[in-house]
């Protein structure tokens, strides 16, 4: 009996992580036809030199397609983020605050979030502008990783314009659902 114990506990282990990893697979996921995850990002999403800095990265300013699915019960918009990890020596970089945006659209088309739009409201980047701020990692640094995070909330898309990355997040807090992100890499 005592054999049957010490195996029963590990094997109802595995099988409980088996478990909860099926769960979180089934969950919400977000995708970009844009960049695969943890690809270089291609210039044309990098930063324009148009805003206050006027600081040409080499890039169109285009914002990235971004798609979600399987959302929670319960969303009715979602936001999405883009922020640079490693900038400002790792303090990072609030390239892109958009919000606003029904859950059940399920995406956001190649350039439809540079500024807002039908359905969008683009809150301010890190230059406190209402605009997506492609990627402009420093020349000679190593590639920066940008992340894209889609948050799924139970707030309706009525929130006022203008927000920065903390307002939002502050706007999100015990409203947040579920939340997917992923990276891609841009230096030059």
């Amino acid at each position: 009996m005592k054999i049957a114990s010490a195996v029963s506990a590990p094997v109802a282990g595995a099988l409980m992580c088996l478990c909860i990893g099926t769960a979180h697979a089934a969950g919400m996921q977000v995708s970009s036809t844009s960049y695969a995850e943890g690809a270089t990002i291609g210039s044309q999403y990098a930063h324009d030199g148009v805003g206050g800095d006027q600081k040409p990265c080499g890039g169109k300013g285009v914002s990235p397609q971004v798609s979600w699915t399987k959302l929670p019960a319960g969303a009715k918009s979602v936001a999405i983020l883009m922020y640079d990890m490693d900038g400002v020596a790792g303090l990072g970089v609030s390239h892109w605050v958009a919000y606003n945006i029904a859950a059940n659209r399920g995406q956001l088309k190649e350039g439809e979030g540079k500024a807002d739009g039908p359905g969008i409201t683009v809150g301010k980047n890190v230059r406190g502008e209402a605009t997506y701020r492609g990627p402009c990692a420093p020349t000679g640094e190593a590639p920066h990783h940008y992340v894209v995070t889609v948050i799924a909330t139970d707030l309706a898309p009525n929130l006022p314009a203008g927000m920065t990355r903390e307002e939002l997040m502050a706007a999100l807090k015990g409203h947040a659902l579920e939340a997917q992100s992923f990276v891609g890499r841009f230096g030059r």
